[in-house]
């Protein structure tokens, strides 16, 4: 730590080295380096850097006494390392450094500076006034590991048209699956990327990864679907999220992204007095983005249906509105199989509950058929009998 006292260092959070490593590793190309004032300011203006679209500067404004005296005192040459969690994880050679106004940046990635929206408060208490700007190297493993795995499995399956999908799966439902089978189906391989957000008030990451796995590795084709982290940073949390998706998904090898018409990055927006769509910006970004309808349950026709094709009434409709069905579950209710894979609800229910019920084995054998071995039963396997008595139908 001596070493680092005696250097000009930055103190930057996992959030801010992720996506530094994003640019680093061209997942973001054409952008390869922190911008400059000129190029700040231009592309704040045009929304577009060297002719693809970029919906606001990529700047490095790290917040906080110690970071803002450092940044006071650099000169065009100085070399900063660039310091997370106590360690160093990369060096920074400046090329300048200038004022930004916070309002403004908060302005151009989220469309408001109003502190009640949650991504502006939590953007605000990182976001400096001061931007440095440079060629910088920084190591983050799983950034790599991402490409790695993405280049080994399109290799393996020599897959020519690839399609991915960005996904919180916050909870995983019935219409993820159908939107998932339908994108495997149009294409070789399908990457979904799972939203890994850095602040989060809905289920834990690995749950969610559990439970998209637990469908991936039992209900599809193991050589079309590969899944992927996707550390979304609050430059993805704006109301520009799609173009970024969009350019994330090119680089990272992807000629299709398939999004929900209910995607928040979808809407028509007024742009120098002309009525646009999120589409007509991202033409030049080369992917193709291919819509999908929204899906619900209909009662009469029994089966997951579009709204587009679906003949009857909305009152005939069951819609998977995820914060709903997350409500069932944080209260532990199983939620009807019509919404959630019963494989999936008890994957869940098992990890967010650990330790439930006192004497599980005298519960299990109390209530469930079994082979009359005596058997050690999970949590999961105990919902999923329960959830088979629930689906029992011949007493109603």
């Amino acid at each position: 730590m001596g070493s680092l006292k005696r250097n000009k260092s930055l103190y930057i959070d996992t959030e801010a080295l992720s996506t530094l490593a994003l640019v680093q590793e061209g997942l973001l190309s054409p952008l390869r380096k922190l911008m400059n004032k000129k190029e700040a300011k231009e592309v704040n203006e045009t929304k577009f850097y060297k002719g693809v679209p970029f919906p606001f500067a990529f700047i490095l404004a790290p917040a906080g006494k110690r970071n803002s005296k450092v940044l006071k005192s650099l000169k065009q040459g100085d070399k900063v390392a660039l310091i997370n969690q106590h360690v160093k994880v990369g060096e920074l050679i400046v090329e300048d450094t200038f004022n930004i106004d916070p309002k403004k940046r908060l302005l151009n990635i989220y469309g408001t500076y109003d502190s009640s929206h949650p991504g502006v408060k939590n953007t605000t208490l990182r976001l400096g006034e001061i931007a440095v700007s440079g060629e910088y190297q920084v190591n983050y493993p799983l950034i790599t590991d991402n490409i790695k795995r993405i280049q080994s499995m399109i290799t393996k399956t020599g897959a020519k048209f690839v399609s991915s999908i960005m996904l919180a799966a916050n909870p995983f439902n019935r219409a993820h699956e159908r939107m998932i089978r339908q994108a495997i189906s149009d294409s070789d391989l399908l990457i979904i990327f799972l939203r890994k957000p850095f602040t989060s008030d809905g289920l834990r990451y690995d749950i969610r990864h559990n439970a998209l796995t637990t469908f991936a590795e039992n209900f599809l084709p193991r050589n079309k679907v590969i899944i992927i982290p996707f550390e979304n940073s609050y430059i993805f949390a704006g109301y520009n999220e799609l173009i970024l998706d969009a350019i994330l998904a090119k680089n990272y090898g992807s000629h299709q992204l398939v999004v929900g018409k209910n995607h928040g990055g979808l809407g028509l927006y007024y742009d120098k007095n002309r009525l646009n769509s999120i589409f007509d910006h991202c033409k030049d970004i080369e992917i193709d983005i291919k819509t999908v309808d929204e899906y619900v349950y209909c009662d009469v026709c029994n089966t997951l249906v579009s709204t587009q094709t679906c003949p009857h009434g909305q009152h005939h409709h069951v819609h998977y509105h995820s914060e709903s069905i997350m409500k069932l579950i944080q209260a532990g209710l199983i939620p009807p199989t019509i919404l959630v894979r019963k494989e999936v609800s008890a994957n869940i229910l098992a990890a967010l509950f650990p330790e439930r019920f006192e004497n599980l084995q005298k519960l299990h054998y109390s209530l469930m058929p079994g082979s009359g071995l005596l058997e050690q039963q999970s949590e999961e396997q105990f919902y999923l009998k329960l959830i088979e008595l629930y689906q029992t139908t011949s007493l109603t």
